[in-house]
């Protein structure tokens, strides 16, 4: 297999008008909904493992933002669901991932960043921008201390879309190249197994780590620091 065939899983594709993204996206909206539709009094196992998750995040945006925060939390419950089964269902054979493209990634933490700016500006106003400076630095610091905090808070955004998108084209990349190896190699076949069951491991993490920082940055617009 040529190196250049690792990467074919990466293209983008027009699709009956759409990419083979937007596709993607909408085809997890549509599955999100579905499994979120006919909630019962008495649940059912798929039912009890959502709420096992809805309360996880619940208590989660609680601690990190208190009661106040929980309107944020049909966001958070939301763009994790969002990002994990993309993240999954990426894994099938033939199934285009989404989150394996920077500017997908860097769009949903640019997004939030700015959303999280704009939030703030609305409740604090100007004193928004105190958080560009540390308490109780040196004034002749300010202009120094300014930029670097100003580069600091939008970096955020880079790191986490950067993080979410390096860690799964990774694993798609080293899948694709033991698979190639698996033809030859029928012992390399356990060690895909092992893989299958890490980049599984690693698409749910990932979701979740994504939105947990979300839930500390959301911070910024409640509680100046």
């Amino acid at each position: 297999m040529s190196g250049s065939s690792y990467f074919e899983q990466f293209n983008i594709v027009w699709l009956f008008g759409l990419t083979n993204s937007a596709i993607m996206m909408l085809f997890v909206i549509f599955i999100v909904l579905l499994f979120f539709k006919g909630i019962d009094l008495v649940p059912k196992r798929w039912q009890s493992f959502f709420e096992l998750i809805y309360y996880h995040f619940y208590y989660l945006v609680k601690d990190n933002l208190n009661i106040e925060g929980l309107k944020f939390f049909p966001f958070i419950f939301s763009l994790f669901f969002f990002i994990v089964f993309l993240n999954l269902f990426g894994l099938c054979p033939y199934v285009f991932t989404p989150t394996t493209h920077i500017i997908v990634t860097l769009g949903f933490s640019f997004s939030i960043i700015i959303g999280v700016t704009l939030a703030g500006i609305w409740r604090f106003k100007k004193d928004f921008f105190s958080i560009l400076m540390p308490s109780g630095a040196p004034l002749i610091l300010a202009p120094l201390l300014v930029l670097i905090e100003t580069v600091s808070y939008f970096s955020r955004a880079i790191s986490l879309g950067v993080r979410l998108a390096a860690n799964l084209s990774a694993g798609h990349l080293l899948f694709a190249i033991l698979a190639g190896f698996g033809v030859v190699f029928k012992s390399a076949i356990l060690i895909m197994i092992f893989i299958t069951l890490l980049e599984i491991a690693v698409a749910i993490i990932q979701a979740y780590v994504f939105c947990l920082l979300t839930t500390i940055y959301l911070a910024d617009t409640l509680v100046l620091h």
